[in-house]
C-alpha cells in the first residue's frame, strides 16, 4: 500500500477528489504513445485503439475534467461534467460490436476499460432516450462478449455510469480511488435528504479498495504514488498491471472466461451459503409454499369511517347509510397518502377500500392511481389462489456480508418488517396466468421501496434457475426504488446478477416479459428490467434511472411527464428510425393500464407458445 489517507473522507477529498489527479488521457498517453483515438470526441468518454503486449486493445475510458476544462461560467454552470451520456453508451455499445468484428477477421483482440466517473448522466436529454436501457444493455455486453476484458478504477467509479464498463474478467482499483453504489452526495441526499453528509454516504458505502476486494467485487488493488498528481507514478504500475493480466487472459479459452463470468455474477451477494448445485440443494433452493397472505391496504393509505355526520351533509355515499352498521373504510381521491399531506392529484371522489383495492388502486372516477404493493400485483396479474412463493423466508441475516449487518440496517430491516406482509423487497413464486402456469417476481414496493439488494437478487436468481428448469416463461413487474442503499456495493452487483439471470433464460429460448409498474427506477429498471422480451408499462409508471428528488437536489431540471411510461412509449416509436444508435434497445412496446395488464402479458405468452416447437413447448394442454 502507499501513503495514502486512511481516513476515508480525506481519501475521497484529497485524493479521489483531486483536480490535480491524472485523467484517464493522461494515463493513456503515457502507456500508449501510439493510441489512436475514435471518432466521434466526447468530453466524458474516450475511444480509440492501439496495438500493445501482442494485442489489438481496444479502450474504453471514462474521463472527468481536468482544471483547465472549467474557465469559464459556461463550463462551470454545467452538471454533468465526467458523466456518459446516453449518446456516449451508444458510442461504446457500437464500438464493442466492432472489436467483435475485428476479432472474427483472426486478430487478437482485448477490451481495456478506464473508470472514472460521478455516475451515468442524469439529465433529462439523457432520461428520454433511455439511459437506464443503455446500462443494462452494457452490463449484458460485458458479461457475454467473446473477448477476454480489463478494467480499472482509476479515480472514482460511480454506480451505473461505473458499472456499464466495469464488470469485465480482471478488475483492479487504485488504493487511493473509491467506487459505490452512489456518488456520496447523491447518497446523503436520498438516505439523509441532505446531499452535504458526505462522511456518513462514505461510511455506509464502504467503497474502498481493500472493502471492495474482500467484497469480491475486484481481484486486486494498485498502490498509487505519494503525490496525487504524479502522473508516471500512476502509469508505470497500470502498464505493469495491464502487460501481466492481457497475457495471462491470452492463455485462457474464451468458453473459460465466459463460464467464469457467469459464476461469478451468479454468487454476487451470497456470503453465508454454499454455491446453488441443482442435484444436492433443489429442495433448499425451490421450495414453493401457498400465499398465506391476506390483501390488507398498503401501509400509507389515508382510510376513515363513515360516520352520521358525514351521512347528514348530503354527500352521496354510495347503499351503505348506517353508520353503525357500517364496517368498511373509505379513501378520498386527491387525499390518499398518510404522508402527502393533501398535495396529491385527485378528483376528490369517496371511494370504498374494499372497491378501490378490487379496482387495483386506481380510482374508479378519474383513473388517478396509487402505488400498489406486492399483494395487489399478484391479485391484479394472476388466477385467484394459483399464486405459490418461493424463497419466503429468505433475508439479509441469511446471506449478508457480516460487516453490511450495521446496527443502522438492522434497525432499518425492522421497521420495514412492520411494514409489509413480506420479508424482503422481491417476491418470488409460480403461478397461472388465464391458466397458463408461470415463474413471477413481483417487487413490493412497501419493504424498503421495493429497493435491490442481496436478497432481491439472490431470490431474482432461484425463480430464473427454477423456470429453466420447468422450462416456464418468467414475468416480471418491476416497482422500485433502485439500489439497497444500505448494503452498499453488494446492492449493486445484484444489477449483474439479475442481468446474467436474464441472459442464461434467454439463452435457453424461454420468455422473459418485463412489466413496468410505477415507480419503475434506479438498478431495476437498469438492469433485468429492461431487458424483457416484451415490455410492457401501465400509463404513469415513472420510468428514470435516478429518481427525481435527487436530480433536483443535484441541481437537474426535473420533467416528469417526459419519463412517464406513456410518453416513453411514444418515443420508442422513433427507435425502428435509428437502430443503430438504439442497438438492441427497443424501449417499452406496449402500455396497457392495470386491469388490463393480466390480458396483455396473457397475449404475448400466448404467440410465443404457438410459435414454440411442441417438443419445448412450456404450455401442455
Amino acid at each position: 500500500m502507499s501513503n495514502v489517507p486512511t481516513n476515508v473522507v480525506d481519501l475521497f477529498r484529497r485524493r479521489t477528489r483531486s483536480p490535480l489527479r491524472p485523467r484517464s488521457s493522461d494515463l493513456i498517453q503515457r502507456i500508449f504513445p501510439t493510441f489512436r483515438r475514435a471518432i466521434p470526441y466526447s468530453p466524458a468518454l474516450i475511444l480509440g485503439e492501439v496495438e500493445e503486449w501482442g494485442h489489438s486493445l481496444f479502450v474504453i475510458a471514462q474521463q472527468k475534467p481536468k482544471p483547465e476544462n472549467l474557465r469559464t461560467k459556461e463550463d462551470l454552470a454545467k452538471l454533468n461534467h465526467g458523466m456518459l451520456t446516453a449518446d456516449d453508451h451508444s458510442q461504446i455499445a457500437r464500438f464493442l460490436k466492432r472489436a467483435v468484428q475485428r476479432s472474427g477477421q483472426g486478430e487478437t483482440v482485448a477490451i481495456v476499460t478506464l473508470i472514472d466517473t460521478y455516475g451515468a448522466d442524469i439529465s433529462m436529454e439523457s432520461a428520454r432516450h433511455f439511459q437506464a436501457f443503455f446500462i443494462a444493455m452494457l452490463i449484458r455486453d460485458f458479461l457475454t462478449i467473446p473477448l477476454p476484458t480489463v478494467s480499472v478504477i482509476i479515480g472514482e467509479g460511480g454506480s451505473g455510469g461505473a458499472l456499464a464498463i466495469q464488470m469485465t474478467d480482471r478488475r483492479a482499483q487504485f488504493d487511493d480511488a473509491l467506487y459505490a453504489t452512489a456518488p456520496p452526495e447523491s447518497l446523503a441526499a436520498i438516505i439523509f435528504r441532505d446531499p452535504t453528509k458526505v462522511r456518513e454516504a462514505l461510511l455506509i458505502s464502504k467503497p474502498t479498495a481493500a472493502e471492495l476486494q474482500e467484497l469480491g467485487i475486484i481481484d486486486q488493488v494498485l498502490a498509487a504514488p505519494k503525490l496525487v498528481n504524479d502522473i508516471d507514478g500512476y502509469a508505470k504500475p497500470l502498464a505493469a498491471y495491464l502487460e501481466k493480466t492481457l497475457r495471462d487472459l491470452a492463455r485462457r479459452n474464451i468458453k473459460t472466461l465466459l463460464r467464469i463470468r457467469r459464476n461469478r455474477a451468479k454468487a454476487f451477494g451470497v456470503y453465508k451459503l454454499e454455491p446453488y448445485k441443482k442435484s444436492s440443494r433443489w429442495t433448499t433452493f425451490f421450495r414453493l409454499t401457498p400465499l398465506r397472505r391476506k390483501a390488507v391496504p398498503t401501509p400509507d393509505l389515508k382510510t376513515f369511517h363513515l360516520t352520521s355526520q358525514d351521512i347528514q351533509s348530503g354527500v352521496e355515499w354510495g347503499e351503505q347509510t348506517d353508520p353503525a352498521t357500517n364496517p368498511e373504510q373509505y379513501v378520498k381521491c386527491g387525499d390518499m397518502s398518510i404522508k402527502a399531506g393533501g398535495t396529491e392529484e385527485g378528483c376528490g371522489a369517496i371511494i370504498r377500500v374494499s372497491e378501490f383495492m378490487a379496482n387495483h388502486y386506481v380510482c374508479p372516477k378519474c383513473g388517478v392511481s396509487r402505488i400498489m404493493g406486492a399483494m395487489g400485483w399478484i391479485n391484479c396479474l394472476t388466477d385467484p389462489g394459483s399464486f405459490q412463493e418461493m424463497s419466503r423466508d429468505l433475508t439479509a441475516h441469511h446471506i449478508l456480508h457480516p460487516s453490511l449487518l450495521t446496527p443502522e440496517y438492522l434497525g432499518f430491516l425492522t421497521k420495514q418488517d412492520q411494514r409489509s406482509p413480506f420479508h424482503e423487497g422481491l417476491v418470488t413464486g409460480e403461478a397461472t396466468i388465464f391458466g397458463l402456469p408461470v415463474a413471477l417476481a413481483i417487487c413490493e414496493f412497501y419493504f424498503a421501496g421495493g429497493t435491490m439488494g442481496v436478497v432481491f437478487g439472490e431470490k431474482f436468481f432461484r425463480l430464473a434457475e427454477y423456470a429453466r428448469d420447468k422450462k416456464l416463461p418468467l414475468i416480471s413487474l418491476c416497482c422500485s426504488g433502485g439500489a439497497r442503499l444500505l448494503e452498499g456495493t453488494p446492492a449493486l452487483m445484484q444489477m449483474v446478477k439479475t442481468v446474467n439471470c436474464v441472459t442464461r433464460l434467454k439463452r435457453d429460448g424461454l420468455p422473459f416479459i418485463s412489466v413496468l409498474g410505477d415507480p419503475s427506477t434506479g438498478g431495476a429498471i437498469a438492469s433485468y428490467a429492461a431487458l424483457g422480451d416484451v415490455i410492457l408499462a401501465e400509463p404513469n409508471a415513472l420510468v428514470i434511472f435516478t429518481g427525481p428528488r435527487v436530480m433536483e437536489a443535484r441541481g437537474f431540471q426535473v420533467n416528469e411527464e417526459d419519463v412517464r411510461a406513456a410518453a416513453l412509449c411514444r418515443n420508442s416509436r422513433q427507435i425502428y428510425e435509428n437502430m443503430e444508435f438504439y442497438s438492441d434497445i427497443r424501449g417499452i412496446h406496449e402500455i396497457a393500464e392495470r386491469r388490463d395488464l393480466k390480458a396483455t402479458i396473457f397475449k404475448y405468452l400466448e404467440y410465443y407458445h404457438h410459435c414454440t416447437p411442441i417438443s419445448n413447448r412450456y404450455w401442455n394442454n
